[in-house]
């Protein structure tokens, strides 16, 4: 599938600002969270999301979208990103801990290049793999503490796993629709849309029951969660239809390392420490060199 965007270097452009607005919203969200659940935090923010988008799409939808055979897949996106992956990512962290659950989901890129090859028939260079491979050790630099003893079960490791193959197969359902809705807006529109029934339909008799729970003081946080993370999935969706899977893929999973910075620099909750310096060495260098050569 090829690129359509004349400008290489926009794709890397959008990718890392997506990386950046995920890593900027994650704060955001563990602010919030200090103050409500996790089933009200993500009402919260994919409702922020999902109007921001209603809110703007007379600007950028066209009637036309709504009766192309693509919504289905777009719609599908809703159904994996977020409510399957997170659900996934969550549970493998109960089972496995942080630790090892953020080192396998780190695995993430790897996926993004085989689907962006195998399935999108996108060309694959040396220094796309050297690229990605440098990015995966980066990330898990920064999830590895050590003096982690195994006390689950072996097939737990197929949550993180799924939780990362399934950000990347919205990834490329996302492309794959565009083909026929060339609208990245409108791709966010309608998964958003799913995402925000789904997390209706999960939440259900929460106000009911709990109605205090749906303001807190967090939820301001919560709010700005969603729209970080609205804007990072337009700019990720940018990106996927003018550029390749293989090399947005990668360039976006360095999200942990803008958040780790993020919290050193603005939030004020981490120190610099050897993790963090190798893993820039890492990461830094192998963006690069996929921006130069992907």
């Amino acid at each position: 599938m090829a690129s359509s965007c004349s400008n290489d270097f926009l794709p890397v452009l959008l990718s890392l600002a997506a990386a950046f607005l995920f890593a900027t919203g994650i704060q955001f969200a563990r602010l919030g969270l200090e103050h409500t659940d996790t089933r009200t935090a993500t009402l919260t923010q994919i409702g922020a999301a999902t109007l921001l988008y209603w809110f703007a799409a007379p600007l950028f939808v066209e009637g036309w979208f709504f009766t192309s055979p693509a919504i289905l897949l777009l719609a599908a996106i809703g159904l994996f990103r977020p409510f399957l992956s997170a659900n996934l990512a969550m549970a493998g962290t109960r089972l496995l801990g942080p630790t090892i659950s953020s080192t396998v989901s780190s695995t993430a890129p790897m996926f993004g290049v085989f689907l962006g090859v195998l399935v999108l028939e996108e060309s694959l260079t040396l220094p796309v793999i050297t690229g990605a491979l440098g990015i995966v050790l980066g990330v898990a630099c920064l999830s590895w503490k050590g003096d982690v003893s195994r006390t689950w079960p072996l097939w737990a490791l197929a949550l993180p796993i799924g939780a990362a193959l399934l950000r990347t197969l919205a990834q490329m359902f996302a492309k794959i629709g565009m083909d026929s809705i060339p609208s990245p807006f409108f791709v966010g529109l309608v998964g958003y849309t799913v995402s925000f029934a789904i997390a209706l339909l999960s939440t259900r008799g929460l106000a009911r029951r709990r109605p205090e729970r749906l303001w807190t003081p967090g939820s301001r946080w919560l709010v700005l969660t969603g729209l970080c993370y609205g804007f990072a999935i337009l700019a990720l969706n940018t990106a996927l239809q003018c550029g390749q899977l293989v090399v947005v893929s990668p360039i976006v999973a360095c999200s942990p390392l803008f958040s780790l910075l993020l919290g050193w620099f603005v939030f004020r909750e981490r120190t610099i420490d050897r993790r963090v310096v190798l893993a820039v060495v890492l990461v830094v260098p192998s963006v690069a060199l996929i921006a130069l050569k992907g």
